[in-house]
């Protein structure tokens, strides 16, 4: 009895052992996760029934014309962004200053002194100063893709707020792609298709998590040397 007391209580020893080695194993190289967005944008009031039919086809509250393709227009309504942003931009500037100066002087003579005794009185001097600069800056973004975003909110004017969130997850990576904007709906091409490039106050985030996104990033010691060496 008391061996095979011991035996459980060893082999219950060896499995929390083992749990907890898994677990610290967990915490060290964490999985990241994909959010799973919740209702992000407001959701459309319920619309009161009438007090009595007003018999007509047309229903402000309910519009959608009829002879024409589907195309976002209300709050909850989904929309297709193709995401094409290239910007380039480019400066170079050259500068230079040349300057030269020269100086010489003699004594040839003076009155009751013989010139012979001034054959080597002379001075002379000469000055130079030059500069040159150039600089050149440089910049290049190219961005494409395609995301569908909601209709978050419809402006007094008719143009739309909208909002669109996709993550992606794979192995240990995981691919985050935000975007936000206004957009304007005669902007709106067939097919609820709408380019970037026609949007106003367009935020557009990509960011990584996971293995891939931290081998790219500093750590922290060497932010700190990066930030307290003078050079």
């Amino acid at each position: 009895m008391n061996r095979n007391s011991s035996a459980r209580t060893l082999t219950s020893a060896v499995m929390a052992c083992a749990t907890v080695l898994l677990a610290a194993c967990e915490t060290i190289n964490p999985r990241p996760k994909v959010d799973v967005a919740e209702v992000t944008y407001a959701q459309p009031a319920p619309v009161a029934a009438p007090l009595a039919s007003n018999g007509a086809i047309f229903q402000a509250t309910q519009y959608r014309p009829l002879f024409e393709d589907h195309r976002a227009r209300l709050v909850g309504d989904s929309l297709t962004v193709q995401i094409v942003e290239k910007v380039s931009a480019s400066q170079k500037s050259t500068s230079s200053i040349d300057k030269n100066g020269k100086v010489s002087a003699g004594i040839t003579a003076l009155p009751l002194l013989s010139a012979n005794s001034f054959a080597r009185a002379s001075a002379a001097g000469s000055s130079s100063n030059s500069f040159e600069g150039k600089g050149s800056t440089e910049n290049t973004n190219d961005f494409s893709g395609t995301i569908t975003a909601t209709v978050t909110g419809v402006l007094a004017n008719g143009h739309l707020l909208i909002a669109g969130e996709k993550q992606i997850g794979v192995n240990s990576n995981v691919d985050v792609l935000r975007f936000s904007g206004q957009v304007d709906p005669r902007a709106i091409q067939p097919g609820n298709v709408v380019p970037s490039a026609q949007i106003a106050n367009v935020r557009i985030e990509h960011r990584g998590r996971g293995q891939q996104a931290e081998a790219q990033g500093i750590g922290w010691l060497g932010r700190f040397f990066l930030n307290v060496l003078p050079i």
